[in-house]
């Protein structure tokens, strides 16, 4: 055989051979890898508490006893110790009659006293005062959404501003990608 045939027979193998491996090697490289999902394990609203104190104040009405114009009562005991003298005047004759007038004004004294203070104790008066307290209002102010994945076994947590959607999410280079544009707090593995 002729010695070129042989070394062109040879390069050409060894040509095609070559394709064959650049061919190989190529379409091993142009298949994109499977996508890698992580699963939410959890989604909970973040929120905090605000507690807000302000003042109320309103008008009230108050009944409180009406001050006494005679505290001593020497109207009502005045009047009855003559009203009871004069009844007592009425009764018996002679000495009696003055023992009777006597009597009857230190009886009518005493109940004239207790009359008015019986009197005096029912009158009322009323009189609207202002109070004031204080009251705290309060209401949830949203922080953002505590989700919970896990990848490969590993558990992990972020804080989103909205709530992801569906029940897994997408990961290219060990990161998650929630959604175009969301901020997320660091995400922080679990025990």
């Amino acid at each position: 055989m002729n010695k070129s045939i042989v070394i062109g027979t040879t390069l050409s193998v060894f040509g095609l051979g070559g394709l064959a491996v650049g061919a190989y090697q190529v379409s091993s490289y142009s298949q994109p890898p499977e996508p890698v999902y992580a699963d939410i394990l959890q989604v909970e609203a973040a929120t905090r508490t605000i507690e807000t104190p302000r003042e109320v104040c309103e008008n009230v009405v108050v009944s409180q006893q009406a001050p006494s114009r005679d505290p001593n009562r020497i109207i009502g005991t005045a009047a009855g110790a003559i009203v009871g003298g004069l009844l007592g005047n009425q009764v018996g004759g002679g000495s009696g009659k003055k023992i009777a007038t006597v009597a009857g004004a230190v009886g009518g004294g005493l109940a004239g006293r207790e009359v008015q203070g019986r009197i005096e104790s029912g009158q009322t008066t009323t009189s609207t005062r202002r109070e004031c307290h204080t009251v705290t209002d309060t209401r949830q102010e949203q922080l953002g959404y505590d989700v919970e994945y896990r990848v490969d076994g590993q558990v992990y947590s972020a804080r989103l501003d909205e709530a992801p959607q569906g029940n897994r999410v997408l990961m290219q280079n060990g990161q998650p990608q929630w959604h175009a544009g969301q901020s997320t707090s660091q995400t922080e593995p679990q025990g």
